[in-house]
C-alpha cells in the first residue's frame, strides 16, 4: 500500500521514523512551517529553518525513498509581533521559489487575536500575489469553531481566493461540515489523545464522505504518532471499506490537491 502524509513535522522526528514510515508504505510527506518548540529570538532563525526545510529534510527523506516537500510561513504561534512577522515575510518569496516548496502554510490562528488575524490576512495576500497554495492551521479546543469562522470570513472577504486551492487543517466533528460546505479542502489531524483518533476520523468519513478530505499525522513535538495514517487505513479496512475508498483519502486526495502547486510529484 502507498500513502502520503501531507502534514507532518519531520524536524521533530528521528531518522528511524522515516525508515518506519517507508516500511509502512509512505512515498511522500509535506512539512508545513511551524513552531520550533520555542519562540525564535530573531527573524534569522526562520531563515535558517526555511533552509532546513528546503535543503536538509529532502535529503534525509530521500535516503529512505520518501519525497519531502514543505510549506513556508510564519506560524500563528509566533505572529503576535507584526514587526517581527513582517520581517520574516520579507524573505519568504525566495523560499517559495525553491523546487520543493508547495505554498504558504501553515498559517492561521492560535488564540484568535487581532495581530494573528492581521498577519494571517497579510500572508494570504502574499500567497495570492505569488499564486501559491494555502495550508491553514485552525485553533485547538474551544477556540476552534470561532477561529475557523474567522478564517473563512477573512478568505471570502477578499473575493480572489479559490477555495479549491486552500486546505483548512485540524478539522473536527464540529468544523468539518462548515469547511466542506464553503468549498475548501479539509484535513483531519490524527493524534493518540487529542484532535482526531483513527476511529473518529473513520466516523467523519462515513458521515461526510470522501470528497476534498485527507488525513495526516502532524508528528509534532507533543505526543504524536508518525504512523497514524497507515493505522487509520487499517481501521477503515477493519470496518469493511473498499480499498479504493481507503486509497482515496490517504493517497488520491492529497495527491490531487498538492499537485496543483505544479511541483508535487509522486508515482500513482
Amino acid at each position: 500500500m502507498k500513502y502520503i502524509d501531507p502534514h507532518i513535522h519531520m524536524i521533530s522526528r528521528t531518522t528511524d521514523d522515516y525508515q518506519r514510515m517507508a516500511q509502512a508504505g509512505c512515498v511522500a510527506v509535506t512539512e508545513p512551517a511551524f513552531w520550533a518548540g520555542f519562540d525564535r529570538s530573531s527573524p534569522r532563525g526562520f531563515f535558517d529553518y526555511f533552509t532546513q526545510l528546503t535543503e536538509f529534510e529532502p535529503a534525509r527523506a530521500s535516503a529512505h525513498g520518501i519525497r519531502h516537500y514543505c510549506w513556508i510561513c510564519i506560524n500563528p504561534k509566533e505572529a503576535e509581533d507584526p514587526v517581527f512577522a513582517r520581517e520574516v515575510m520579507s524573505f519568504m518569496p525566495e523560499f517559495l521559489e525553491r523546487p520543493t516548496a508547495l505554498g504558504v502554510g501553515e498559517i492561521g490562528l492560535n488564540k484568535n487575536s487581532r495581530n494573528e488575524l492581521t498577519i494571517f490576512e497579510e500572508q494570504v495576500a502574499l500567497a495570492a500575489d505569488h499564486d501559491q497554495l494555502i495550508l491553514i492551521h485552525t485553533p485547538h479546543l474551544e477556540d476552534k469553531l470561532k477561529g475557523t469562522r474567522l478564517i473563512i470570513d477573512a478568505l471570502k472577504s477578499r473575493g480572489d481566493i479559490d477555495p479549491g486551492r486552500v486546505l483548512i487543517d485540524h478539522v473536527e466533528e464540529h468544523t468539518v461540515e462548515l469547511v466542506l460546505d464553503e468549498g475548501f479542502w479539509a484535513g483531519m489531524t490524527l493524534y493518540p489523545d487529542t484532535k482526531m483518533t483513527p476511529q473518529r476520523a473513520a466516523d467523519v468519513i462515513e458521515t461526510y464522505g470522501q470528497e476534498r478530505i485527507w488525513i495526516n499525522s502532524a508528528g509534532d513535538w507533543g505526543t504524536s504518532d508518525p504512523l497514524a495514517v497507515p493505522k487509520t487505513r487499517l481501521e477503515m479496512q477493519a470496518r469493511g471499506h473498499a480499498a479504493v475508498t481507503i486509497d482515496r483519502i490517504s493517497f488520491d486526495n492529497p495527491n490531487d490537491f498538492l499537485r496543483q502547486s505544479g511541483k508535487f510529484l509522486v508515482d500513482a
